[in-house]
């Protein structure tokens, strides 16, 4: 559990995950955290997102989804702004993921936003991570 990277946890433990075929994952929950797997779940990449309200801050639990033989739907995530080294885009430089065919979320002053909503809005923000 990374203390210092709450968005890389998340994503790691996705990842992982869907790399030992797991249905579903707890992660420690926080207000953007939820935003990002309910984004996913938005984006057809995740089944479900569920919130409880337990402990001191929360639990996230996140159903993954699987195609055919149990392949999941997420073949990449990839942190993109660290916190070692933050990432941030102009509207004009949202990166288009595989061609369109993955996402990219962005932390914007309109809030957590997917690469499309926020060339919509005509905003640019930190760049949080792609997933395809």
């Amino acid at each position: 559990m990374s203390f210092t990277d709450p968005i890389g946890d998340l994503l790691t433990r996705l990842r992982n995950a869907a790399r030992a075929r797991h249905s579903v994952v707890t992660i420690p929950g926080s207000t953007l955290k939820r935003r990002v797997a309910e984004i996913l779940r938005d984006e057809g990449f995740v089944e479900s997102v569920e919130w409880l309200d337990e402990g001191p801050q929360g639990t996230l639990t996140v159903k993954l989804r699987y195609e055919g033989p149990r392949r999941p739907v997420i073949a990449g995530l990839k942190r993109e702004s660290k916190p070692s080294l933050r990432r941030y885009v102009a509207k004009d430089e949202i990166p288009f993921v595989m061609g369109g065919l993955g996402v990219a979320i962005l932390s914007t002053s309109k809030g957590v936003l997917t690469d499309q909503q926020a060339r919509k809005a005509g905003v640019g923000g930190e760049l949080i991570c792609t997933v395809w």
